[in-house]
């Protein structure tokens, strides 16, 4: 009797974790509503290759969104096993990029090629993750601290693989896994991100990947007392998150049909950094909803969209989103929620008294 009273408590709480983006989201939608009706308004277009496509500010934002909601979920598991965040993946989906399109540019693109060309990119950037990972899980480093190597050298690397270049390629499957296939109206990366989050909620059904990511994440120590590997479930993170990072990189490639080690995904790795802060994750690790940090990378990217409709420079709109992301933070940290909680507290407390009064 007692554990059938606690569950319904325990899904208030898994919940209310969901509650800060949910309502980050709400508010940009109902601020662009008032400002534009139309804003969400989607169409059927043709585009350049004269295939019939949805177009629309909410396409932009489901399709725009896409490498970031795939880097997000990766570092929720990073930041949930090791309580910091991994600032390198731009710099590291840089390199998996050029590590892609090396392989690609030796003969004709065939669709075996393409896959090859994602195994091996997908392979150095789990590599590279693992680097990341054993600075961290090994050697006790800092874990932002550990990823400023591969932040600082990552593009670099990524400039040498293609001895300087920036080449281009040209294969009506590239532009189909970055744009549009056709026949089909909806955007490729956002079928591809659905897939990852289908993959990750199966593998968070039929494994213990979750529990023991959150366990170690809440006390390392006690984790180890439960039998479980601690500095594998790190590692595992970081590379888990390295290939994520090679996906994210191989869409944008496909997006551009271009390599450029200078500019791909720059500053992404702040987004995803935001995007599970916003998801109500907590920063120091332990206990995550991946669901969030979804729904946090759609929301800054519905904030982007929104900057860009409104005018808003390019120069600027980061000094914009910077303000409004600091708000969200703010209202979902812990004391802005303990005294929130408070307040509920003696609302419902005078509202509880008030009724036995009258009652009487």
């Amino acid at each position: 009797m007692k554990n059938e009273m606690r569950k319904p408590r325990k899904n208030r709480s898994e919940y209310s974790q969901l509650l800060i983006p949910i309502i980050a989201l709400a508010l940009i939608v109902i601020f662009n509503l008032i400002r534009d009706p139309s804003f969400f308004s989607v169409e059927l277009t043709k585009n350049n290759a004269g295939n019939m496509v949805l177009a629309g500010n909410l396409i932009s934002i489901l399709n725009g969104a896409s490498e970031l909601a795939i880097l997000a979920m990766g570092m929720t598991l990073v930041t949930a096993s090791s309580g910091g965040q991994d600032i390198s993946v731009g710099a590291m989906a840089a390199i998996a990029g050029s590590v892609f399109i090396r392989v690609l540019r030796d003969g004709n693109i065939t669709p075996l090629k393409i896959l090859l060309a994602f195994l091996a990119c997908s392979l150095v950037a789990m590599l590279f993750g693992a680097f990341n990972g054993i600075l961290v899980a090994v050697f006790n480093i800092q874990p932002m601290i550990a990823t400023l190597i591969l932040y600082t050298a990552g593009r670099s690397i990524a400039y040498w693989i293609n001895g300087g270049a920036t080449p281009t390629i040209a294969s009506p499957i590239i532009t189909a896994i970055g744009g549009f296939i056709p026949g089909i109206p909806i955007p490729t990366p956002i079928f591809i991100v659905v897939i990852v989050a289908i993959i990750f909620t199966l593998i968070f059904k039929f494994t213990n990947l979750s529990l023991y990511t959150q366990a170690v994440g809440i006390n390392k120590e006690a984790a180890k007392l439960n039998g479980i590997n601690a500095t594998g479930m790190k590692l595992l993170s970081f590379i888990i998150l390295g290939l994520c990072v090679a996906i994210a990189g191989c869409i944008s490639v496909s997006r551009l049909g271009l390599i450029n080690h200078e500019t791909l995904l720059i500053g992404i790795e702040m987004d995803a950094i935001l995007a599970v802060a916003i998801g109500g994750n907590a920063l120091s690790g332990g206990k995550f909803k991946m669901v969030g940090s979804v729904i946090g990378a759609y929301a800054i990217q519905a904030l982007t969209t929104t900057l860009y409709a409104m005018k808003v420079s390019s120069t600027s709109i980061k000094a914009y989103k910077a303000v409004v992301i600091v708000l969200i933070v703010v209202i979902g940290s812990p004391v802005v929620k303990t005294q929130a909680s408070n307040l509920w507290k003696k609302i419902t407390g005078k509202t509880k008294k008030n009724a036995v009064v009258g009652g009487n």
